[in-house]
């Protein structure tokens, strides 16, 4: 049975939260190899009718909707590589209740498709930008795309798909020296940098407690290297992201802070993978078939209550780095960033 709040459905889990923000995965494809991510060769891909259809998609946005969901952001593996993906953006931003539809991607096909994804309704974008460096950018993601991708950058953001975000993982030894040059860039320009703890989702990423560069020794490094201290604008709020500015109100950055200080006792999201499954943790070891019932006989009531259920046993939280901790049998780009 659904709760409701002055008459609106909600999801609620049993520990309180209430899950108002889906993440949908289109493909599982994806044209880099970042290092925390998946490995240089060997990945097997979705068959195409394993793939939920944008109709479907839709379906399910729409249950989700009546449940409470208000905010959408399309993910992949890199979600771009799905053909005409303005359709689906289309379906999403046309549907009752839904206020905010985002995207993640790694930015190399933005220049062609940014105005597409406008007109059909997208309002914003993130970016994953590991390296302001074309050097060390290759040593991430084993690709030689940087420029192309700053040209999407800035495509996206003259046709107003703004504020955009510029998703940073940092990797002791590999990245973490250019947290000056990223803390200047937003001074500079209109983005958002969010800086993201490294945690073990790849395959063979080489994770280690170590390689971590916890949020606290980052925001101590910021204001050491340009001066001005950080202020919190939201702190364990609903976001992911805890948000600073800059003393002097010029430049926000988020830090996402998965290993050290993790917001699970106020995550309100769940994840759909693009083959279908309902995930309600990033590192949950159990999903729920979404698929089997969009392409049965199912009511729409049916698949509501079977996301109601799982929605109730959402975890309590990650285990990261702590004793029992398991990672999934299935990496980022399998899931959904």
């Amino acid at each position: 049975m659904n709760s409701y709040l002055q008459g609106v459905p909600i999801l609620q889990d049993s520990f309180g939260r209430v899950i108002n923000n889906l993440r949908i995965s289109v493909t599982d494809r994806c044209n880099f190899r970042c290092r925390y991510c998946m490995p240089e060769e060997g990945m097997n891909w979705l068959d195409k009718n394993e793939l939920l259809t944008y109709e479907e998609m839709a379906r399910v946005t729409r249950i989700f909707a009546r449940l409470g969901v208000t905010k959408v952001r399309l993910t992949g593996g890199e979600p771009l590589m799905r053909r005409d993906l303005h359709v689906l953006v289309g379906f999403i931003s046309r549907i009752e209740g839904i206020r905010d539809l985002s995207l993640t991607t790694n930015g190399f096909f933005l220049s062609e498709q940014a105005e597409l994804l406008s007109q059909a309704g997208l309002r914003r974008i993130n970016v994953s930008l590991d390296s302001l460096d074309p050097v060390k950018f290759n040593l991430m993601t084993r690709r030689n795309y940087y420029h192309r991708v700053w040209e999407g950058i800035e495509t996206a953001e003259k046709v107003g798909l703004t504020p955009i975000k510029l998703n940073a993982v940092l990797m002791r030894g590999i990245n973490d020296n250019e947290i000056p040059k990223f803390a200047s860039l937003v001074r500079e320009k209109e983005y958002i940098v969010r800086f993201i703890e490294f945690m073990p989702i790849g395959q063979d990423d080489g994770w280690t407690i170590d390689r971590v560069v916890p949020t606290g020794e980052v925001i101590e490094r910021i204001e050491a290297s340009m001066g001005k201290k950080l202020v919190a604008v939201e702190y364990h709020g609903v976001q992911p992201a805890d948000r600073y500015r800059f003393e002097d109100g010029r430049g926000e950055i988020g830090f996402i802070s998965s290993v050290s200080d993790p917001f699970c006792n106020h995550c309100n999201r769940v994840r759909v993978t693009s083959d279908g499954k309902l995930r309600t943790c990033l590192f949950s070891l159990e999903e729920t078939d979404l698929r089997t019932f969009l392409r049965g006989e199912a009511s729409n009531r049916e698949i509501e209550d079977a996301i109601v259920k799982a929605v109730l046993k959402k975890e309590k939280g990650h285990l990261i780095n702590q004793p029992g901790f398991v990672r999934p049998n299935r990496t980022m780009s399998q899931i959904g960033g």
